[in-house]
């Protein structure tokens, strides 16, 4: 066997659609998941965002056209379609849908389509109108019969104002689809891949709330979707962890390719995690655990009388806390802090009072964030940096990446000391 690490390579073809500008966050997700990624234009994708962009972001000369003074490579469209395991047409628009599935190279994205000896995914984005006319779906089907992955466009409001299907895929999506297709490639490889940074992280995620039994049709509870875990979970994947998650209550289907275990109640979920957690490498502990429960639970529906119902609550089991007391050397411990006031001085004194590494903050009083919503805004507080990271509203999946940016960075610190400390005699 081939003892070399691959590294997969991607290209990201970027026609002119007002889309054009998701480009940046599909080349993103892909980097973040370990690929190395170049990017090429047509023309009038210039129009809306500039070739200086994608170079920034992947470090590479980007092609629009191969016959340019300044292209380094005169048969760019040859050399570049077969050294690649995988090209990205995203956002494809109907002209390109059009010259695709009918051979038509006549510029340096089609002609690479042609010369391309990789799988091919396509993300198209347009009018409505135009999506559903039947050349376009003539297209289509024409491009699928030939192998070629079609992820169809969401329905929404197009930037015309139409209503319907027509929207670029999410970015997040496309990027899932583009590393399963690998993964499947990777299967046909003799050589060793690692997709990102957290490829050989084992992490457990606990997500979604958790329900304490008052009777057989009652309990206490909070607003948890589980959005939040699951965002974690998805985006440790991309980056090569191997990922389980400890599930209470949730109103969002889980991610795919995560080992998912059920929980409702506290205890239960306590029970699974101690069980799951001996040999992670990684905690997350992102899930909401309900901290009080009815001390007796009525074994019968409680009646409805004309007086009040009192209930006697007792504490649950500080997860957190005991996975803390009970790590093991070189883990790392991940906790979150839901606050409605003093924000920072209230997560500092839940990271320094269970010992943790990093604590993620967010204000859940804020209108459209965080609880029943698929945005967030947190603050990261790292132990022994003074220093909050502020990470502005965006995607639950966007922040589940900045926070595993900074795990990725805490994690490569604490595996040098404990390279250093297990080097010394």
């Amino acid at each position: 066997m081939n003892s070399q690490v691959q590294t997969f390579k991607v290209a990201i073809g970027v026609t002119g659609g007002i889309a054009a500008y998701k480009a940046i966050e599909i080349l993103r997700g892909l980097q973040r998941a370990g690929c190395d990624v170049r990017v090429a234009m047509s023309r009038h994708a210039c129009e809306f965002i500039k070739p200086l962009t994608f170079r920034s972001l992947s470090g590479s000369y980007v092609i629009v056209d191969d016959y340019s003074p300044d292209n380094p490579d005169p048969i760019a469209h040859i050399t570049f379609s077969q050294t690649i395991d995988l090209f990205v047409i995203a956002p494809a628009t109907a002209n390109t849908l059009a010259k695709l599935a009918n051979g038509v190279a006549d510029d340096f994205i089609t002609s690479t389509y042609l010369a391309c000896t990789a799988p091919v995914v396509v993300a198209p984005a347009m009018n409505t109108t135009m999506w559903e006319h039947p050349a376009t779906q003539r297209n289509i089907q024409k491009l699928r019969s030939d192998g070629v992955h079609i992820i169809e466009p969401d329905a929404g409001e197009m930037a015309c104002g139409t209503i319907g299907p027509g929207r670029l895929s999410a970015p997040e999506r496309i990027v899932s689809v583009a590393l399963e297709i690998l993964a499947t490639e990777k299967k046909r490889t003799d050589a060793p891949v690692t997709l990102g940074d957290l490829a050989h992280e084992r992490i457990v995620i606990t997500a979604g709330a958790t329900r304490e039994r008052i009777d057989p049709v009652r309990f206490i509870s909070n607003r948890s979707s589980g959005r939040m875990g699951f965002a974690l979970a998805e985006a440790a994947r991309q980056r090569g962890a191997n990922v389980r998650v400890v599930s209470g209550i949730t109103t969002v289907a889980p991610p795919a390719g995560v080992h998912l275990i059920q929980a409702e109640s506290a205890d239960e979920m306590h029970t699974e995690v101690l069980r799951e957690i001996k040999d992670a490498t990684i905690f997350i502990a992102a899930a909401a655990v309900a901290d009080y429960r009815p001390r007796q639970p009525a074994k019968q529906k409680i009646k409805k009388t004309s007086s009040e119902l009192t209930l006697e609550l007792e504490r649950t089991p500080d997860i957190l806390g005991e996975v803390a007391r009970r790590r093991n050397p070189g883990q790392t411990l991940v906790g979150f802090a839901a606050e409605t006031e003093d924000l920072i001085r209230n997560a500092r004194k839940k990271l320094d009072a269970k010992q943790l590494d990093i604590m993620v903050a967010n204000d859940v009083s804020r209108a459209g964030l965080g609880f029943d919503s698929g945005s967030n805004a947190v603050t990261i507080l790292v132990k022994d940096r003074t220093e909050p990271i502020e990470v502005l509203p965006a995607s639950k999946l966007d922040v589940a990446n900045r926070i595993l940016d900074e795990i990725s960075r805490y994690r490569a610190q604490v595996l040098t000391a404990l390279g250093a400390k297990n080097a010394q005699p």
